[in-house]
């Protein structure tokens, strides 16, 4: 797969079918539409591109609100790709983008792309003041030579999939329910850094990841999860929080491996997130801490043992 940061970095050499917005997680409901432009595409004898940005628009159109991210651009570039896409010009959104006419944006799909068909959801639009919605874009269509589909929304459950619901299901710790609608587990990506060394203290050395403020996190509590490095899966138990037994206020990401003694300092991973198992609460002794999290080991082997794909 091409990835490039503008549209003058494509040269077109076959028509494309194009999807435009902020793909963030790449969930069921974005794959689904993916895998239909795929099969338009070969219909058409040409290429899958999807126009992605970075930040979400909201993080720069509303900077007084959250927004929070359910992957980095490197994880939805990755997706992409295991979807077999071809292209994703992944734009940075900044105000001046934002005030780009929806004219035109989409003539620089059209003749940077060559765009045929347009694919989008109901209600979508583009450009300043959202000024490019969908009669707006057939209308440019009928002028420069692409078609718009609209697909409907993919629902599970009686409610309709998207990465608003799958971050409050996060942020409640139903990883399960997040896992349905992502169609993998959910996960945080970072640099494995120096910490407090409690973990070691206690008799389990965690790796701690810097995870980016701007990434969705799970509820404080402790989780079954595995952990990916090298190529590597290692399952774990991972402890999200603030460690209230010490009195600790920093939030930390935290996984202590099962049956490893490697090092992983340094070192990029993926954490994944299969099963909240508690809360995070205090102890009122660090023996029954320690004793605690004896508990959670046990329970989190047996489960990730009887684990079969997402």
């Amino acid at each position: 797969m091409q990835v490039v940061d503008s549209f003058g970095q494509v040269s077109p050499s076959r028509p494309a079918v194009v999807t435009v917005g902020a793909y963030d997680g790449i969930h069921i409901g974005h794959q689904h539409l993916l895998r239909q432009m795929k099969q338009a595409a070969e219909q058409l004898s040409g290429v899958t591109a999807v126009v992605t940005f970075h930040p979400r628009p909201q993080a720069v159109l509303a900077p007084h609100l959250p927004a929070l991210h359910l992957t980095t651009p490197a994880e939805k570039t990755s997706l992409l790709e295991q979807l077999g896409i071809d292209l994703t010009v992944l734009l940075p959104f900044t105000l001046e983008l934002a005030r780009t006419p929806a004219a035109e944006f989409v003539r620089n799909m059209v003749e940077r792309l060559a765009m045929r068909q347009l694919w989008v959801g109901p209600g979508f639009a583009l450009g300043h003041n959202r000024e490019g919605d969908i009669p707006a874009l057939q209308r440019m269509g009928q002028t420069l030579g692409f078609e718009v589909r609209v697909m409907r929304p993919l629902a599970r459950d009686g409610a309709l999939v998207s990465s608003t619901r799958i971050r409050q299901l996060l942020a409640q710790g139903q990883i399960r329910q997040a896992t349905v609608l992502l169609g993998r587990y959910p996960s945080l990506s970072g640099p494995v850094v120096g910490g407090a060394r409690r973990g070691r203290q206690l008799g389990f050395p965690t790796a701690n990841l810097a995870v980016p403020d701007w990434l969705a996190m799970p509820a404080n509590g402790i989780y079954a999860s595995y952990v990916w490095s090298g190529g590597e899966r290692r399952p774990a138990v991972t402890s999200i929080g603030v460690r209230p037994t010490f009195d600790e206020h920093q939030h930390t990401v935290e996984a202590y491996l099962l049956d490893f003694d490697g090092e992983l300092y340094g070192l990029e991973v993926r954490l994944e997130l299969v099963e909240y198992l508690r809360p995070e609460i205090r102890f009122a002794s660090v023996a029954a801490l320690i004793e605690q999290m004896q508990a959670d080991v046990v329970q989190a082997a047996q489960l990730l043992a009887g684990e079969g794909a997402p």
